[in-house]
């Protein structure tokens, strides 16, 4: 019987999941730091409880996924790009989590929080320390394919893959926080471009381009249709985090709701919300909008707001409409590559939304 396209994903995220435990288990014999350093283990222990703390490994699976569209037979360097995309991911999430002070993350405290706990009355040691452990996973995430047993040549080009996305996604991250200095609402295009700089790059494309250089082939024959489509999954997926920030339930996501609400920041959600309600209710959502201070009950109001005003229903319509777009990119690529991952590619973008929206 012919694996289905999910039973594969779940088969590769639990494949990594253990070597992932297995990487952070050998870490540090293989960080040379000073003997008396107790920090150092530390924070290794922090970005390891991180990690492995929930994920689906997405990204994983798009680097799997795009070494199948070549061949199905096992394909060196897989590990290491793996281990590389997880790691630029949880430099991410430390980062991005002390950029919103967030106190929780998949249900557990931020590595922020649990550096403030650690050093109550040393809240620059704290920061330091927080930004430091982020800048180790990024460093990580390149020294683990530097380090791989792989050509040269790939090796390198690995290497550029990674480092090209984690600029751009810096970059996203920068213009993502200069969105809200604007006076004006911003429009479509403004967020579409955030999302595909500070999402789609480094979780779609990179992870794609890594699984065909690994496989042997050339992702910059392919680069116009791959970046068409990693934009369209980033924006989906930027497009349902954004939901989820309002919409979403807190049990399944492990942070609080209404966060973007409290910083005033203009998201996909928060833009369709202000264009659709007027009047009392907006004077409402306007009066919550960047209030730190705002309760779980207002938030909780202006999620009723937003879900009589259609805005929970219209975007998820939205999210179905660029998943299909993506899909009818993936669908573009027979007969050229494999057809059972080429299904993947087409489902994938369709099941990110519904799992959560």
């Amino acid at each position: 019987m012919t694996e289905q396209p999910l039973d594969r994903a779940a088969r590769i995220e639990h494949r990594f999941n253990a070597r992932f435990a297995e990487y952070f288990d050998t870490l540090g014999t293989a960080l040379d730091a000073p003997a008396f350093s107790r920090f150092t283990p530390d924070c290794v222990g922090l970005l390891r409880d991180l990690s492995l703390r929930g994920g689906k490994r997405m990204r994983v699976v798009l680097l799997h996924e795009a070494a199948r569209l070549v061949t199905a037979e096992p394909v060196d360097g897989l590990d290491a790009a793996a281990l590389s995309i997880e790691l630029l991911q949880t430099h991410g999430l430390v980062h991005d989590d002390l950029i919103d002070d967030s106190a929780t993350r998949r249900g557990g405290p931020t590595t922020y929080y649990a550096y403030r706990e650690r050093f109550p009355g040393r809240p620059r040691a704290a920061l330091g320390l927080t930004v430091l452990a982020g800048d180790l996973a990024l460093a990580l995430s390149l020294r683990v394919l530097l380090d791989a047993a792989l050509p040269v040549a790939v090796r390198h080009a690995m290497v550029e893959v990674q480092t090209r996305a984690a600029t751009d996604t810096f970059v996203g991250q920068i213009t993502d926080l200069e969105r809200d200095f604007t006076a004006a609402v911003p429009d479509a295009e403004m967020l579409h471009d955030v999302a595909d700089h500070k999402t789609a790059r480094y979780s779609v494309l990179a992870p794609m381009r890594l699984g065909l250089l690994a496989a042997g082939a050339e992702p910059g024959a392919h680069e116009d249709e791959l970046r068409r489509y990693a934009r369209l999954v980033g924006i989906c997926g930027q497009m349902r985090d954004d939901w989820l920030d309002l919409f979403g339930d807190e049990g399944t996501t492990g942070k609080p709701t209404g966060g973007d609400i409290r910083e005033g920041r203009h998201t996909y959600t928060v833009v369709r919300l202000l264009s659709a309600v007027s009047g009392s209710e907006r004077d409402f959502v306007d009066r919550a909008l960047g209030d730190p201070a705002c309760t779980p009950e207002t938030i909780a109001e202006i999620r009723a707001i937003g879900e009589r005003a259609g805005v929970a229903d219209r975007m998820r319509a939205d999210m179905r409409q660029y998943a299909e777009r993506a899909r009818l990119v993936a669908q573009g690529w027979r007969p050229r590559w494999r057809e059972d991952a080429v299904a993947f590619f087409e489902l994938l973008p369709r099941w990110s939304v519904e799992r959560s929206a």
